[in-house]
């Protein structure tokens, strides 16, 4: 477990210790984490395409499928802190994989609900269905889920420090991806931290107040390990109550809502819930945890 803070119960207490067994069997079987990854690829699209039907028996299919992905997910990661076979081909894996599978469970709902009129109408959803999942998709998830993993980072940096944490800067991105230019046998780091400055500079952008506390503390500090404790326990006392809402705008709860909307032929329902009750969520979570930002700063510059 990265922290106690940080980590959902039903993970810490379902799927990490499913996956965990399934690490140590397939590490007696010589697999390689990103084979894992790749295995999770096949299974969360599977997982769509059983989405894609109203059949119940598919879709108790799709929600087998779509666990069997999570706990691959698990087990390379476990595998791969458990045989130090981390790599940069494994977090661009690891990052694919995710959207991959909500991509085609997407597209699955969207044609799923095409000929389907909606509700209180004689109006087929048609392509207002696949506009839906657009919205669903790109415009909320992708950003809520961007934004509650960078929050959990901040925590983990100032929890753990630098090494625990995978809190990085669009700076230190571009730096890497311009010092790899012209080199050969780079293409799987340097295609990673190209895709992922812009993924890091999406964050900064939507947190100014986080940005300037950052700023400040390096200015002050320069490094972590010479802010007080006193401080960064305060900060964490703020940043804590935030984790679980983090936890909700990831995984877990996405998926149990597909599988409840999808058994009960209104997927589209999902769509609804997505993009008016988790944006709700999410822009509560934003606000809050920028107002601790500037508060913490605030401190520093008494």
């Amino acid at each position: 477990m990265k922290s106690n803070d940080t980590e959902e119960w039903i993970d810490v207490y379902f799927t990490r210790p499913i996956g965990l067994a399934f690490a140590l069997i397939w590490h007696k079987m010589g697999v390689t984490p990103n084979t894992i990854t790749i295995l999770s690829i096949f299974l969360g699209v599977g997982a769509g395409v059983m989405f894609y039907f109203t059949n119940i028996w598919y879709n108790l299919a799709g929600v087998l499928l779509l666990m069997l992905a999570n706990f691959c997910d698990s087990t390379d990661g476990q595998l791969a802190r458990l045989t130090n076979q981390k790599s940069i081909i494994g977090r661009c894996l690891d990052g694919f994989a995710g959207d991959t599978w909500f991509f085609s469970i997407y597209l699955a709902i969207a044609l799923r609900i095409w000929y389907q009129p909606m509700p209180g109408t004689m109006e087929v959803w048609g392509f207002y269905g696949l506009a839906l999942a657009a919205i669903a998709g790109v415009v909320s998830h992708s950003p809520q889920s961007s934004l509650s993993d960078y929050y959990r980072q901040i925590h983990l940096f100032f929890l753990k420090g630098k090494e625990g944490s995978e809190l990085d800067s669009y700076a230190a991105e571009h730096a890497k991806v311009e010092e790899l230019k012209g080199k050969k046998g780079v293409f799987w780091d340097r295609a990673f931290h190209y895709n992922y400055q812009h993924y890091c500079k999406s964050q900064e952008h939507r947190t100014p107040e986080f940005q300037a506390l950052r700023r400040t503390l390096n200015e002050k500090y320069s490094s972590i390990e010479n802010i007080s404790d006193e401080w960064k326990k305060e900060f964490l006392r703020g940043s804590k109550p935030l984790m679980p809402i983090t936890n909700f705008l990831s995984f877990n709860s996405r998926a149990i809502l597909i599988y409840i909307t999808c058994l009960a032929n209104i997927p589209w329902l999902y769509f609804l819930i997505e993009i008016v009750v988790y944006n709700l969520i999410y822009m509560y979570m934003h606000k809050r945890h920028e107002d601790l930002c500037k508060r913490m700063r605030a401190q520093l510059m008494d």
